[in-house]
């Protein structure tokens, strides 16, 4: 018997898929002994404590962000429905009286709905989901807003389990957020749904023809992300105590880059939701870099560009070889 029992077909896929990681590791292992270079402070435990327990957030939503591109969609609400979340979180906690737990089930739920109610209207009218998440992120700001009058609302101590350290350093918030990465892969790589949801982004009438219907897969995927940004919005209500209407600006912007970083394709149908942490840690090392270097608010931003656009000119090469 042969030890090539393995398909030649399959092998390849399993030696990109480690050098992704090899390369991802690699660019930020080398950004960290940079930073250690430039700054006497960076390389402490101080420091990677304070980017963990920063970055859960960012963490879960870049996991719902990747199943989304890998079925070749996007959403651009998600920062806006982490701030209706919080925002029904602090109604429902300060006004309604309900209980911490019960508010926060409120907030996941309304943030569920959206996302729900962003794949519907994608599918049903066949919108690019571009534009339909683009409406969704101007009608949860403006929701927002109103819940909370346009004011921060301070919550207080009952969510700070969340955002207090346990060991190391680590909040409660960075080892869910870690747990939510490691069941994604495992859906993502080890079930019949994520092998679908590949298909789908590869070729959704090929995955039509087979029998299978695309369209609640879509929405289920556009679900689990309002999903998952309600839960980023615990996260950050436990971090600031409090729910700013204005929290969230720009952070889909954030989740796209660390999934792009990780190597998810903007045209669907590959993605890995360990290389999207690792892109999630990129962003989070170089912004807390930048910042130790003292650099300026208009260089970080330059920087960071330009890690994304090098990282999509790298992922083009690459795709572009494979297909050779």
């Amino acid at each position: 018997m042969s030890n090539t029992s393995l398909p030649v077909s399959a092998r390849p896929a399993t030696w990109r898929g480690l050098s992704s990681y090899l390369g991802l590791l690699g660019a930020l292992l080398a950004m960290v002994v940079l930073f250690s270079f430039l700054s006497d402070h960076f390389l402490s435990l101080n420091t990677f404590s304070t980017i963990a327990n920063q970055i859960p957030d960012l963490m879960v939503m870049s996991v719902g962000m990747t199943f989304v591109l890998i079925i070749a969609g996007i959403d651009l609400s998600v920062g806006s429905v982490l701030a209706l979340s919080a925002a029904v979180v602090s109604v429902t906690y300060l006004n309604l009286h309900w209980s911490p737990w019960l508010a926060a089930i409120a907030g996941i739920v309304v943030a569920t709905a959206i996302g729900s109610l962003t794949g519907l209207i994608a599918v049903i009218w066949r919108i690019p989901t571009f534009i339909v998440s683009l409406g969704m992120l101007e009608i949860a700001r403006g929701s927002a807003y109103q819940l909370t009058d346009s004011r921060t609302a301070y919550i207080g101590s009952s969510f700070d389990f969340l955002a207090d350290p346990i060991a190391f350093g680590i909040s409660p918030s960075f080892v869910i957020a870690v747990l939510v990465i490691l069941v994604g892969h495992l859906v993502l790589t080890r079930t019949i749904f994520g092998r679908h949801l590949i298909g789908i982004g590869t070729n959704e009438e090929a995955v039509r023809l087979s029998g299978i219907n695309p369209a609640p897969y879509k929405v289920v995927v556009f679900a689990l992300m309002g999903a998952l940004a309600g839960l980023a919005s615990l996260f950050q209500v436990a971090r600031l105590e409090a729910a700013d209407p204005n929290g969230g600006v720009g952070m889909e912007l954030q989740v796209i880059a660390a999934v792009v970083i990780g190597g998810t394709s903007l045209m669907g149908g590959r993605g890995s939701v360990i290389c999207t942490f690792l892109g999630a840690l990129i962003i989070s090392v170089l912004a807390a870099g930048l910042a130790q270097i003292g650099a300026s608010e208009p260089t970080k931003r330059v920087i960071t560009g330009l890690v994304i656009v090098v990282a999509v000119v790298l992922d083009t090469y690459r795709s572009q070889r494979q297909k050779t």
